[in-house]
């Protein structure tokens, strides 16, 4: 596995240090600008002192060969531990998304110390079986198959293919803005260098898949306060997967963005930033 030494993780905080700390985790292939700044400032508004970060892969942080990484989801865990240390954190709210809520997961199973509480947002549970649980839907999987036909190392074929998949996960509550969108992926397009080595997020193995550490219990060993936070037409992970989530751990709070697709849309801001805060606040 890498050394801490060899991983740079870049960051970027929002409101006074002093505030209770909130770690932000994003998904797979995105960088910690798809937690928008304008989204950030909200919850420092609250009072939370908030750190947004690139996986790896992504952004500014280490990058890798495009093929196979030389890294697990425990290693991304590990990696949010390392923010925290780099800011003088010693315990925080973890917010994740999609595979961040995955990885937001792990981080609270293996350093139940370093989590106050835990919010995962259009995710699934991990070490669970969800075979039974509703599969992407038939729509979105036909648009992700298309991926295998991009060429990732080209800026215009990339771009565009993010923002057709950006309007694929789109919910119905809202209507979706293409030209918005675009610019802001053309500018994390940039920001990142390509995203060619951020593919390397889908061939990633658990610690346990490749000889790490052997955790007992599941989610039901979780015992920091859980809020899922869900669209209700989401096409990656339906609906059903924040379920389980929350029905795996004692007293999780469930809340169902109606129409939400697999996203953060700015007109739902207000009732997910309302339901992290009202979460930061149980303890």
């Amino acid at each position: 596995m890498m050394k801490a030494a060899e991983v740079e993780i870049a960051s970027q905080t929002f409101g006074d240090p002093a505030h209770p700390p909130m770690l932000l985790i994003m998904g797979a292939m995105a960088s910690m600008l798809w937690w928008p700044e304008a989204f950030c400032r909200k919850l420092a508004a609250e009072g939370l002192f908030v750190i947004r970060y690139d996986n790896r892969d992504t952004g500014r942080s280490t990058k890798y060969a495009p093929g196979e990484p030389p890294y697990t989801f425990d290693d991304m865990a590990d990696d949010a531990i390392r923010v925290l240390d780099r800011h003088g954190v010693a315990k925080a709210h973890v917010v994740g998304m999609s595979m961040g809520g995955m990885i937001a997961q792990l981080v609270a199973l293996k350093h139940p110390s370093r989590v106050i509480s835990l919010t995962a947002i259009s995710t699934s549970p991990v070490e669970t079986d969800t075979s039974h649980l509703p599969g992407m839907t038939e729509a979105y999987m036909k648009h992700s198959a298309e991926g295998a036909d991009v060429d990732w190392s080209d800026r215009d074929q990339a771009i565009g293919f993010v923002v057709k998949d950006a309007h694929a996960i789109a919910g119905t509550a809202h209507p979706f803005d293409e030209k918005r969108t675009r610019a802001f992926v053309e500018q994390d397009y940039d920001r990142s260098g390509g995203f060619l080595s951020a593919t390397n997020h889908f061939m990633l193995k658990s610690g346990e898949d490749r000889g790490g550490e052997d955790r007992k219990g599941g989610l039901q060993a979780l015992k920091v306060p859980l809020l899922v936070i869900h669209g209700t037409e989401d096409p990656i992970f339906p609906v059903e997967h924040g379920a389980a989530l929350a029905e795996a751990v004692a007293g999780a709070k469930l809340v169902r963005i109606v129409g939400g697709g697999h996203e953060l849309h700015p007109n739902d801001w207000p009732t997910i930033v309302d339901a992290i805060v009202a979460h930061s606040q149980v303890r």
